[in-house]
C-alpha cells in the first residue's frame, strides 16, 4: 500500500485529457506496448493512470524516508509539489526513465523492496575475482540478477588470469531451482562455485544436476514483475553454455575471452527469458590483441573448443558492446581501424572520467574511485553502483523559466530513487555514499532547430547550476549526502519516442521517413492500428510478430547534412556545459569520413569522457527496415490515410523495452 496519494479531484481533471504523444501515433503505441501495465480489472493503464502511479510511488518513498527518520512530513506541501510533478510528466516536459515508468508504484518496489527495479543501468568490476570464492562468482551473479530486473550492466576484464578453473568431482549434487529470480541467480552461483572452489583450498566441487520442474511453463504470466514466462529453456541453455565454457578451460586461468563469454552467455539468457531486455558493455585494455579480436568471430572460432550448436561465439558475442579504456597518450590507430569496420570498439577516456565533472570546470577528482561506465556510456560508475536517469526535453519547454522549473522535479525524481535499498549490500553502500543521478537532456537537435547554440549554452549552464542549488536544498531536507554527480546525456530509447523528439544529442536519420516497430502478431494493438489506417504486416523474420509502419516528419537537421566533426563537437559542447557524468554519443560517419576518425579523436579526446562511432547505413534496401527514407508526397499520402485509433486494450501485458535508439547499445 502506497503511503502517499494524490487528491482524486486533481486526478479527475486529467482523466479525459489527451496526452501529446509524438510521431503520429508512434509515441502512443510505444507507451501501450512498453509501459502501460495491466490493471486488476484486466484493462491497460491510460497515461494519466501511469503518471499517477509513478508520482504517488515517488512521494511514498519520500514520505516513508522522512517519517522513518522522524524528520517531519508536511502533507499539504507534498501534495502541491506532487501535483506539479504530475503535470510536468503528463505534458511531457520531462519523463521518468523506462524503469521507473514500469516499476515505480508497484509491489516490486514498495512491498518486495527490490529497489534495483527503478534503475537504468549499473557497472561491476571483475578486478577482485581472485580474492575469495565469494568474490570469484559475485560479478557474474550481479550481472544476472540486475539484468533480470531490466538493468543494463557494464563490466571490465581486470580479473583476467586471476582465477584458475578446476575439474569437478564425479559425485553429483541436485539443486531444485525455485521459480524465482533468486532461484535462477543461485543456480548460476552454484554452478560457478563448482569450477572455482578448489582454487581457494576447498577441494574439488561436486558436479551439479539441476531440476527445472518447479519453473513455470512458457506462456504463463509473471504477475509480480509483469511479462510472460519463457519456461526453463533459456536457463537450461545458459547452464549448458557455462559448463561448455569452463570445461574447455580446465587447468587454465580464466582469461579475457572467458570472462566476456560468461557475461555474454548470461545476457543472452536474460534476453531470451522474455521478461525485459538487457544491455551490456565490456571495457578492456586498448592494446590487448585478444580483447581487440573478441568480435572477429573467424579468428575466435579457431580458439574455441566448444561442441554443439552454440560453439560459435557469434551466438552470444553480440550481447555486449566492447569498448576500450584509453588515455591521453594512447595510440588509437589499430582500434580506429577496427571501429571503421563495424563500429566497435567504443572509447572511454578514464583520466577525464575520474578527474572532471563538467569539462568547463576545473578538475575536482570527485570520481577518483570510478571504474567504468554503463552500457550506453552516459554514466560514470563505481563497481556495483547503479544509475538513475531522468529525461528532460528543452524543445518542449515553453520558455527558459519553464525549463528551469522542470529541472527541479526531474532532479527530485532521480534523487528520490537513491533513497531505496537494493538486494545487494555492495550496491547499497556505494549508492548511499554517492547518491549519483543523471538528469538528462534529450531532443537537443530539435532545440537547435529554433534556437542558437549560445541560447542552448545559457539554458544548460543555468540549468546545471539550478540543479546544484536544489541538490543542496533537498539533500539537507532528506538528511542525505549531496549527489556526487547529477547530470548526463543519455542516448534515449522508447522514452524519446513518447515525447516525439530526437534521442539524446543525436540527429534524425532523414527528414521524411517510415519508422517501423514490432509487436506480437496476436496483440489487439495490431488490429486497432490496421483499422485506423496504419500499414500492418507480418514480420518476414519472426512469424509471431507484426510490423507497424509510422510516417514521420522531422524538421530538424538530419544526418545527410551533418559531418562527423559537427556530431563530435556537439558531444564535446554537452560534456562541457551540461553533463558532469558523461555524454552518450554514437557518431555516424560516411565512408568518405572514415579517414577523419583518427584526427577527430586526436583533437577531441581531451574534451570527451566517452564516444562511439557507427558506419552510416548503406543505401541497400531490405525488408522492413526500422528506418526507411520516403518523399514528402509519400509521407502526406500515408498520413492522410490515418484516422484516430480507438485505444482500448484488454488482457495484454507489456513487451520488452529497448534501452536506447542508437544501434550500438540496443540488445
Amino acid at each position: 500500500m502506497l503511503a502517499f496519494r494524490l487528491h482524486e479531484d486533481f486526478i479527475a481533471s486529467y482523466q479525459h485529457r489527451q496526452p501529446d504523444f509524438g510521431f503520429n501515433g508512434l509515441g502512443m503505441i510505444t507507451y501501450l506496448r512498453t509501459y502501460s501495465r495491466l490493471k486488476e480489472d484486466g484493462t491497460k493503464e491510460s497515461w494519466y493512470e501511469t503518471v499517477r502511479r509513478v508520482v504517488e510511488g515517488a512521494y511514498s518513498i519520500q514520505k516513508q524516508h522522512i517519517e522513518q527518520n522522524e524528520l517531519g512530513w508536511n502533507e499539504s506541501k507534498a501534495q502541491r509539489s506532487a501535483q506539479e510533478m504530475y503535470d510536468r510528466i503528463f505534458t511531457m516536459k520531462f519523463i521518468p526513465p523506462g524503469r521507473m515508468l514500469w516499476a515505480l508504484g508497484t509491489p516490486v518496489v514498495h512491498e518486495k523492496k527490490i529497489g534495483q527495479a527503478l534503475f537504468n543501468c549499473a557497472f561491476v568490476s571483475t578486478e577482485h575475482i581472485g580474492h575469495s570464492l565469494s568474490e570469484a562468482v559475485k560479478p557474474f551473479c550481479f550481472m544476472m540478477d540486475m539484468s533480470m530486473m531490466g538493468v543494463g550492466v557494464g563490466f571490465d576484464v581486470k580479473g583476467a588470469d586471476k582465477l584458475k578453473v578446476y575439474a569437478c568431482a564425479d559425485e553429483d549434487q541436485v539443486y531444485v531451482i525455485p521459480d524465482s529470480r533468486e532461484g535462477w541467480v543461485h543456480s548460476l552461483q552454484l554452478l560457478l562455485h563448482n569450477y572455482f572452489q578448489e582454487d581457494f583450498g576447498n577441494g574439488p566441487g561436486k558436479r551439479i544436476r539441476f531440476d527445472y520442474s518447479k519453473i513455470r511453463e512458457a506462456g504463463l504470466p509473471i504477475k509480480s514483475f509483469g511479462g510472460i514466462s519463457s519456461g526453463p529453456e533459456p536457463l537450461r541453455n545458459m547452464h549448458r553454455q557455462v559448463e561448455d565454457c569452463l570445461q574447455s578451460r580446465i587447468g587454465q586461468t580464466l582469461g579475457i575471452t572467458a570472462i566476456v563469454d560468461l557475461m555474454n552467455i548470461i545476457g543472452q539468457c536474460v534476453v531470451a527469458g522474455n521478461v525485459r531486455r538487457t544491455a551490456q558493455i565490456a571495457l578492456g585494455p586498448a592494446h590487448n590483441a585478444e580483447y581487440q579480436q573478441l568480435k572477429d568471430y573467424h579468428w575466435n572460432a579457431a580458439q574455441m573448443t566448444y561442441e554443439g550448436p552454440m560453439a560459435h561465439r557469434a551466438a552470444y558475442g553480440w550481447t555486449s558492446n566492447n569498448s576500450i579504456v584509453a588515455g591521453m597518450d594512447t595510440d588509437l590507430t589499430a582500434a580506429i581501424e577496427q571501429t571503421i569496420k563495424n563500429g566497435e570498439p567504443g572509447f572511454i577516456f578514464m583520466d577525464n572520467v575520474r578527474a572532471y565533472s563538467r569539462l568547463c570546470d576545473a578538475p575536482d577528482h570527485k570520481d577518483a574511485r570510478a571504474s567504468g561506465t554503463n552500457p550506453c556510456g552516459e554514466q560514470t560508475l563505481e563497481s556495483y553502483e547503479l544509475c538513475c536517469l531522468v529525461e528532460t526535453f528543452p524543445s518542449r519547454a515553453t520558455s527558459f523559466e519553464d525549463f528551469i522549473r522542470t529541472l527541479k522535479f526531474a532532479y527530485l525524481l532521480g534523487k528520490t530513487a537513491t533513497l531505496v535499498n537494493t538486494t545487494w549490500a555492495e550496491t547499497n553502500r556505494v549508492q548511499k555514499r554517492n547518491r549519483r543521478i543523471g538528469t538528462s537532456v534529450s531532443g537537443v537537435t530539435n532545440f537547435l532547430e529554433n534556437h542558437s547554440l549560445e541560447t542552448l549554452r545559457k539554458w544548460l549552464d543555468s540549468g546545471y547550476r539550478e540543479i546544484q542549488r536544489w541538490d543542496g536544498i533537498y539533500s539537507s531536507w532528506l538528511c542525505v549526502p549531496k549527489s556526487i554527480k547529477t547530470t548526463s546525456v543519455k542516448p534515449s530509447g522508447t522514452v524519446s519516442l513518447l515525447a516525439g523528439v530526437n534521442p539524446g544529442c543525436h540527429f534524425s536519420e532523414y527528414e521524411y521517413y517510415i519508422r517501423r516497430i514490432r509487436i506480437a502478431a496476436d496483440s489487439p494493438l495490431a488490429e486497432i492500428m490496421q483499422s485506423a489506417g496504419y500499414h500492418v504486416e507480418k514480420d518476414v523474420v519472426d512469424p509471431a510478430s507484426s510490423v507497424i509502419s509510422f510516417p514521420v516528419h522531422n524538421t530538424s537537421k538530419n544526418l545527410s547534412r551533418v559531418s562527423v566533426w559537427e556530431q563530435v563537437a556537439l558531444a564535446v559542447f554537452l560534456q562541457k556545459y551540461w553533463s558532469d557524468n558523461q555524454v552518450s554519443a554514437t557518431v555516424t560517419f560516411r565512408p568518405e569520413e572514415a579517414n577523419d576518425l583518427k584526427a577527430v579523436l586526436d583533437y577531441f579526446r581531451y574534451d570527451l569522457k566517452s564516444i562511439s562511432f557507427l558506419p552510416a547505413l548503406e543505401n541497400k534496401a531490405y525488408a522492413q527496415m526500422p528506418y526507411e527514407a520516403i518523399t514528402k508526397e509519400q509521407y502526406e499520402k500515408m498520413l492522410s490515410a490515418i484516422a484516430s485509433p480507438q485505444w482500448e486494450v484488454e488482457n495484454e501485458d507489456v513487451e520488452c523495452e529497448k534501452f536506447c535508439n542508437n544501434q550500438n547499445c540496443v540488445v
